[in-house]
């Protein structure tokens, strides 16, 4: 039997399965420039727990916490089938999913999570701007689970209130992250890395899968988040498409997929205080330990409204970023606050990873404040001064290509500073347009077999090769 021949069966079988009761699985083949394998997405059985008949109470007074987790649990007992959110508006704490579950949020549904720390809390497993750690837990959080959803047209929403004071980050809150450092470097059990005290104030994740395989995150509209808002952690499988997420504030990322692979991210639209995606791989010696790389990733059709960049790289990448396809993706007009760069590649001599076989095409943007593409190797931001460097790892970046992309306006078209110890080596540019450059003299230092094909500059041709 032939690779599609099963394929096509999987998909025509899985609802026969799920109307006999049976968890079933649809594979979605995705055409990329690298051997990309099938993604392996849940199809759930015809079955329905509603939150209200566990208890759940609507008009957002009272919390149906305790309601979901009984609504999950009796879902999972009896094999999947979803959890559903019926129509109004339900405050809620932690939801915690369990294998084989869809969370369903029916149209006209909004679950609003609370910004009372507290109901964050036991801690679980989870990670802080890549480095593992019990903190408090995801608004909704998995672990080590199998066919997992978030769908329909319904909204989840965060309240802001605390997380908005903790985004500050006041001294205590930077002595922690220090802490966390440290123990990460010196190989501190995760079990030991309790974060979720006094006033560290890590914030949490919206959405985390950690561990999951088969996942999919499909048609909800997401508002506000205390962190990064769509975070795989060491997942297999997952899809994301036709999410509209909107979330303004200190590390609002859309989606951030890390030490994930098989992977697709479509049709979405972001209005971001930060990167729409940001594709990490964890942080140092946390990473390495890990030894997980990201890889075989496709991000296409999606809207970028607002945010920093449309795709950055890192700069936790310490495990690997390999094999990713950005393309035929919107930057939609906002002359008031256009993105910083289209992609965007940074990393550091901590990190020690690696970054190659990334494709970019089919992209236009009205105006960008940087540049089409930005590669750097000496991003620390506060981390610089503030603790040390316990090894030296560079980061080879390699296989880069841009085709077929137009922008308006830029300040400078391509700024790659490459380590001297370690070129960016094998960029193609080819077939881009910059209407009007601020700097029209792009920065190439430290790069190697730079390859440049009809790239033009307000309307002049720039070298072809270097």
């Amino acid at each position: 039997m032939t690779r599609h021949i099963r394929i096509l069966l999987s998909a025509v079988l899985a609802p026969a399965f799920a109307h006999a009761g049976q968890m079933g699985h649809e594979e979605i083949v995705v055409e990329a420039p690298f051997e990309m394998p099938a993604i392996r997405v849940p199809v759930f059985p015809e079955r329905d727990f509603a939150i209200d008949d566990y208890g759940a109470e609507e008009g957002g007074k009272s919390k149906v916490t305790d309601s979901i987790r009984k609504a999950v649990q009796a879902c999972h007992d009896a094999g999947g089938g979803r959890v559903v959110v019926p129509k109004g508006r339900w405050l809620t704490g932690a939801v915690h999913l369990r294998g084989n579950v869809n969370l369903h949020l029916t149209e006209g549904a909004e679950l609003v999570f609370s910004d009372d720390p507290d109901d964050y809390l036991p801690a679980v497993r989870t990670s802080w701007e890549g480095m593992e750690c019990f903190n408090y837990s995801p608004l909704v959080y998995a672990y080590d689970c199998e066919n997992l959803a978030v769908t329909g047209k319904g909204t989840l929403h965060a309240k802001m209130g605390t997380w908005e004071k903790w985004s500050g980050r006041p001294p205590a809150h930077m002595e922690a992250l220090k802490k966390l450092y440290h123990m990460a470097a010196k190989d501190v059990p995760v079990e030991q890395r309790r974060m979720a005290e006094g006033a560290n104030n890590l914030r949490p994740h919206f959405i985390q899968f950690n561990r999951c395989r088969n996942v999919l995150v499909e048609d909800v509209r997401i508002r506000n988040s205390p962190f990064w808002t769509i975070h795989p952690l060491l997942c297999k499988s997952v899809v994301i498409r036709r999410v509209d997420v909107r979330a303004h504030g200190h590390n609002n990322d859309g989606v951030d997929p890390e030490m994930t692979r098989d992977m697709l991210v479509e049709d979405c639209v972001f209005d971001q205080g930060d990167d729409a995606i940001a594709i990490k791989s964890g942080r140092n010696q946390d990473a390495w330990r890990l030894d997980t790389p990201t890889e075989n990733l496709v991000i296409r059709n999606c809207t970028m409204e607002q945010g920093h960049q449309l795709v950055a790289i890192g700069s936790e990448l310490s495990g690997g970023i390999r094999n990713v396809y950005i393309h035929d993706c919107i930057f939609a007009a906002n002359e008031k606050h256009p993105p910083q760069n289209m992609l965007f590649i940074k990393t550091n001599i901590r990190r020690g990873g690696f970054v190659e076989n990334i494709h970019f095409e089919n992209i236009e943007a009205g105006q960008v404040r940087f540049s089409v593409l930005g590669i750097e190797t000496d991003v620390l931001y506060q981390w610089k001064d503030i603790v040390p460097t316990y090894e030296e790892r560079l980061t080879p970046i390699r296989g880069i290509f841009l085709r077929n992309v137009k922008v308006g306006k830029c300040d400078t078209p391509f700024r790659i500073l490459g380590d001297k110890r370690q070129p960016v080596t094998g960029v193609t540019l080819e077939n881009i347009s910059v209407g009007h450059a601020e700097h029209p003299d792009s920065r190439f230092e430290h790069v190697r077999g730079l390859r440049r094909t009809n790239v033009t500059i307000g309307g002049a041709e720039q070298a072809r090769a270097r």
